[in-house]
């Protein structure tokens, strides 16, 4: 008999300063049971199974303008710099 395997999904979130909810982590087992023998795989409370990170914020502040200046790049896209 094999023990199913586990995942955990990698997803993110943005919490602003001012959010002072709970914080909590999905845990999803996709693998079906083959068998009713097959028991429930437990993660013991105190498990680290998360990570956090702490980044700032940037802030962006746009000028409107009539028209763009031309740019060395120009129109190019997706990969096209360091192409010459």
């Amino acid at each position: 008999m094999s023990i199913p395997k586990l995942k955990i999904t990698v997803g993110w979130m943005i919490m602003d300063s001012g959010y002072r909810g709970a914080v909590g982590v999905l845990v999803d087992n996709t693998e079906r049971l083959i068998s009713l023998n097959m028991k429930a795989h437990v993660i013991k409370k105190g498990t680290r199974i998360v990570q956090g990170v702490i980044a700032p914020v940037v802030t962006a502040h746009f000028v409107e303008v009539d028209e763009l200046l031309v740019s060395e790049r120009g129109a190019g896209g997706f990969g096209s710099t360091g192409t010459k």
